[in-house]
């Protein structure tokens, strides 16, 4: 999707450091932290939310994705956060991974 800004960021057209990356996600900082650690996991190719995602291989490569980054960066406890719709608070309509952490985390997320 030509104007999708995680398609930009995700296929190296804006200059984004990525925290981890492989053949099928890569893992950035967030450019509104809630926590010390706020890292976002998307996929390269666009889908538009968990609602919409049946590729079970690219679940799985998220899901790794994750866990790599966290790794990567020390994190041991950190809250996993997917948003999927506007009303859930998706702003962003490629799905991602929120992966949270750095500091206690009370319910509900912030």
């Amino acid at each position: 999707m030509s104007d999708c800004i995680f398609c930009k960021i995700a296929n190296g057209e804006l200059n984004t450091e990525f925290v981890y990356e492989n053949d099928y996600v890569v893992v950035f900082k967030d450019l509104n932290p809630t926590a010390p650690y706020h890292l976002l996991c998307v996929p390269k190719t666009h889908v538009e939310s968990l609602a919409e995602l049946e590729d079970e291989k690219l679940m799985a490569e998220l899901l790794k994705g994750v866990k790599a980054a966290a790794k990567k960066v020390g994190l041991t406890d950190y809250r996993t956060v997917i948003n999927t719709g506007k009303e859930a608070g998706q702003s962003v309509f490629h799905i991602h991974f929120h992966i949270i952490g750095g500091r206690p985390l009370n319910w509900p997320a912030g």
